[in-house]
């Protein structure tokens, strides 16, 4: 196996700048994490249940980095994303069952993800959402093409300093902050539907199967900016690289579990104190905060929700185009110009394309949020088994194979996710 050399931020002396210089994938991933449909889960958690799923920022915390950096640990080591490194080792049909499911289920993302961002610019600007969603997905897939990847990924890296807008609400929302740190460290657990419902739709909005793909291709992408073009340059990866990855993965999922509970602390102290306790989007959300928070408020809240879905769409367009072409060993990466990867750039372009097209007919967001979330769910866990069996393979991983946190977080994701997705089933199947 090669070695990779170490560059770029080791060089740097002051532990500052080189904090800073290391975030990059784990920092745009758990950003991608709270986008508009992310936004509206959360908002519905803390509006319908109040400061009751508070706790779950601090519970998911641990399950999302320890899957999120073994994917970037398989996207380092390997040389591959992680389309690829399955392709190499597990069942083809398996893969082409899981990357269509991924496929659709993000179109149905984008789809919800534009509608909620149409929303917030009608409210911000008077334009109607019918005229900004084909506006907003065209700009977007424009951007996502034509600009070269160390630019692209400068701006989502920027870009996720929007998510500050949600800490800021909360405090403009003025919180009870007793019983906040109460509800935050003492789980409250109920058995009755809609807490059930609630729940399982906080957990599977958090540890969504595209954030998987996005990781590993990501961390690939990095790589290729460095000069590694070819998978043999790319494999290994020294410990320098895997502790950077670590520190990056971390604080990136730590940044989107702050924001999640800072959106849920936002919604349970206006909108549940206030009654609006039925609310169905991200844009609902922020009307409603409006007057029980003032204009402030409601203005960061509202920007929150444009500024992520910027970030957002791009990341679930590209996981389901990075997972498709690696399938099928075609040429990927933001880096290259559209003629050199063709037909990474179609599965890109459809995914947004697809998304606007659900817009224009007219279906309903929550509907389509509701879709997506099934989606994830029934792919979540068998694909949370086979990261965790990917990081554990000495014949893909090497001396790289996880370690005892690793392990013990990533398998409790696994079977945390499991167990969500039969409840789910069996609630699905009890109310129809």
């Amino acid at each position: 196996m090669t070695t990779a050399t170490g560059t770029g931020p080791s060089r740097l002396r002051n532990p500052i700048r080189r904090y800073f210089a290391v975030l990059g994938p784990g920092l745009v991933t758990g950003a991608a994490d709270d986008d508009p449909s992310g936004i509206a889960t959360y908002s519905i958690a803390g509006a319908s249940l109040g400061y009751g799923l508070l706790w779950t920022a601090g519970f998911t915390f641990p399950l999302m980095a320890a899957i999120q950096l073994v994917c970037a640990r398989i996207g380092l080591v390997t040389g591959r994303g992680l389309a690829g490194a399955l392709r190499q080792h597990y069942p083809r049909p398996l893969l082409y069952f899981a990357c269509s499911l991924l496929l659709v289920a993000n179109v149905f993302n984008i789809a919800a993800d534009l509608s909620g961002m149409a929303d917030a610019v009608e409210m911000l600007t008077g334009l109607s959402s019918h005229a900004s969603v084909p506006l907003l997905g065209g700009v977007l897939l424009l951007v996502t093409i034509s600009t070269s990847y160390r630019a692209f990924a400068k701006y989502l890296k920027w870009l996720t300093a929007v998510l500050f807008a949600y800490v800021m609400a909360s405090f403009l929302a003025k919180p009870d902050w007793h019983a906040a740190l109460r509800a935050t460290v003492v789980p409250t657990i109920r058995w009755d539907f809609e807490w059930m419902t609630t729940f399982l739709g906080v957990v599977g909005t958090t540890i969504s199967p595209y954030l998987f793909f996005w990781q590993a291709s990501h961390e690939v992408e990095e790589e290729k900016a460095k000069g590694r073009t070819t998978v043999t340059q790319r494999r290994g990866a020294t410990a320098e690289e895997l502790g950077d990855a670590r520190l990056d993965v971390i604080t990136g999922m730590l940044f989107s579990n702050v924001v999640m509970y800072f959106i849920m602390l936002t919604t349970a102290a206006t909108l549940y104190r206030g009654g609006h306790t039925s609310i169905e989007s991200s844009g609902q959300a922020a009307e409603a905060l409006r007057p029980l928070a003032g204009d402030a408020a409601y203005l960061l809240f509202t920007l929150g929700i444009v500024g992520t879905g910027l970030l957002a769409v791009p990341v679930l367009a590209g996981s389901a185009s990075y997972a498709v072409a690696e399938l099928f060993r075609w040429r990927t990466g933001l880096a290259l110009r559209f003629r050199q990867a063709w037909r990474f750039y179609v599965v890109l372009g459809a995914a947004i394309v697809g998304g606007i097209v659900l817009d224009v007919l007219g279906i309903n967001p929550l509907r389509m949020l509701f879709l997506s979330a099934v989606l994830n769910g029934l792919l979540a866990p068998p694909l949370l088994v086979l990261v965790m069996l990917v990081g554990n393979n000495r014949k893909i991983m090497g001396r790289h194979t996880n370690g005892v946190w690793l392990n013990t977080f990533g398998w409790a994701a696994a079977a945390v996710m499991t167990a969500a997705a039969i409840v789910f089933v069996f609630g699905l199947v009890r109310s129809s």
